[in-house]
């Protein structure tokens, strides 16, 4: 029966994708950045080379910024306004 039932909702169209991408944002990006974040000191704190830990950081302060941008759908006004820069 539970079969049937799954087959009317995919027919039906009633299946979204919005808990996975929920998920996806509550989980996996987290993740990532803690990961990146021990990377970096892993590679750069042990060898005392601190200016390359700082750039590598403005690396993913801007990486995140962009999907920051991406991810709140702020992207198009900021695009508008680069444009209006050069259009007047």
């Amino acid at each position: 029966m539970t079969m049937m039932t799954l087959v009317s909702h995919l027919a039906q169209g009633e299946i979204k994708t919005r808990g996975v991408q929920q998920w996806m944002l509550d989980n996996i990006i987290p993740l990532v950045l803690l990961a990146v974040a021990l990377l970096l000191l892993w590679l750069g704190g042990g060898k005392g080379d601190n200016a390359g830990v700082m750039r590598r950081l403005a690396g993913v302060v801007i990486a995140l910024a962009i999907i920051g941008l991406a991810v709140s759908g702020l992207g198009v006004n900021v695009g508008e306004w680069i444009a209006g820069l050069f259009t007047g």
